[in-house]
Parts: structure tokens; sequence; C-alpha cells
């Protein structure tokens, strides 16, 4: 099954280690592939607390209506994200979440514009919400060790990329990303294996590519 998140258009991967990771993942909105998150939602009859990172969220459930109205303000913050308007964007997510803390979509969102200014706290508050309401989805695994790496938490990001990697072990860019992490710690094995894996499912990627040749894979 296709995962419900965008993930196309990681140019940070085509950079340089040095360089900040989280701008490129801004392509993931800019770009032209599709911000349509909607089967991005917990599972209904499951009664769970809201994420303490999401809101200020009663502990009753959330009625209707309002996850309607959140719904709404998420396809208007997915659209003027894609036009490039951040900052109403970022209003629009903050409406849903406020609405419906359990909507996966903008938290996601949310996160994404958090990330690609920089404020990786709150972006890596979000990815582990949206990561909560939906276990085992890619995007939030490596959406929060991007900020992860861009912060220094190398680490947690391997951590993160090992997950993302066995949950979709067909995701070249991943691959790419976990070869990076385990590059910063020194740990060449698994780097080239991780690089290998990017190259054997997409071939001319540059980042991989690069990367092989650095750790002698």
């Amino acid at each position: 099954m296709a995962s419900p998140f965008p993930v196309r258009g990681l140019a940070w991967l085509c950079q340089p280690l040095r360089q900040p990771l989280a701008l490129g993942l801004m392509g993931i909105v800019l770009c032209g592939c599709s911000f349509d998150l909607g089967s991005l939602t917990p599972e209904k009859e499951k009664a769970q607390e809201a994420p303490r990172s999401a809101a200020t969220a009663t502990d009753s459930a959330v009625s209707a209506g309002n996850a309607s109205e959140a719904q709404a303000h998420t396809a208007k913050a997915q659209t003027l994200a894609k036009s490039g308007e951040m900052a109403g964007a970022l209003d629009e997510f903050n409406r849903a979440v406020a609405l419906d803390p359990y909507n996966a979509q903008a938290l996601y969102g949310r996160a994404l514009i958090y990330q690609g200014n920089n404020e990786h706290t709150s972006a890596i508050a979000d990815f582990s919400a949206a990561n909560g309401l939906n276990p085992q989805k890619v995007e939030p695994l490596l959406g929060r060790a991007i900020s992860y790496l861009a912060i220094g938490k190398v680490k947690d990001a391997a951590a993160d990329l090992d997950e993302a990697s066995e949950a979709d072990p067909h995701n070249a860019q991943v691959w790419t990303a976990r070869g990076q992490a385990y590059e910063r710690l020194g740990d060449k094995a698994k780097a080239a294996t991780s690089y290998n894996k990017a190259v054997a499912l997409r071939p001319r990627d540059d980042a991989a590519r690069s990367g092989l040749a650095r750790v002698g894979g």
C-alpha cells in the first residue's frame, strides 16, 4: 500500500552533511507531489490521550463538528503550503490542531513548516505526535530523524531511521538518510550497507553514491 505521507522532493539528501538539513525537506511541501494526507487518522474507536505536544487538548473526545472543521483548516493549510504561503499555512494548521489534537495531517504539516523554519524542537514534538497517532508510518520517523540530525542528536536519528527502514525497506530516501546518520556516527559498515541499498533502489541518487565513495563501500 502506498504511504499516505508525501515523501518525494527531499532535496536535503543531495546536500553535503554540513548544510542545514531541514531546508531541503520543505521540498515535500513545495514540490508538485501530493500533500493529501487523508488516510492519516488515528483509530477513532481507541480512546487515547491527545498528544501533549499538539495542543491544550481536553480529556473528552473531539466532537464530530470540531473534527470536521479541523479537517477543513488542514485542507486550506495544505493548499497554502503548496503555494508557498507558509505563514498562512502555519496559522491554519494551528487552528486545526487546536480543534482536533488527534489530527495527524495537521501535526505532520505543521512539523514540516517548523522544520523549514529551523524550529526543530517544535518539529520533533509534532513529528512525535503524528508518529504516535500512526505508528510505523515512515514519514514522521524520517522527518523527526532529519530534525535530530540538524540539532546533532545523531544516535536518535539513527534509531528512527532503523525503524523507518524496517517499516519500508524499499524507501531509498530512508536508506540514504540512514547512511548519512551512520557515517556521522563513524560506523562505516552500516553507512555503506545503507548507501548500497539506496543506490540499488535509486541508481541515480548522487547523495548515496557520494556517501558510498566516502565510506569505501
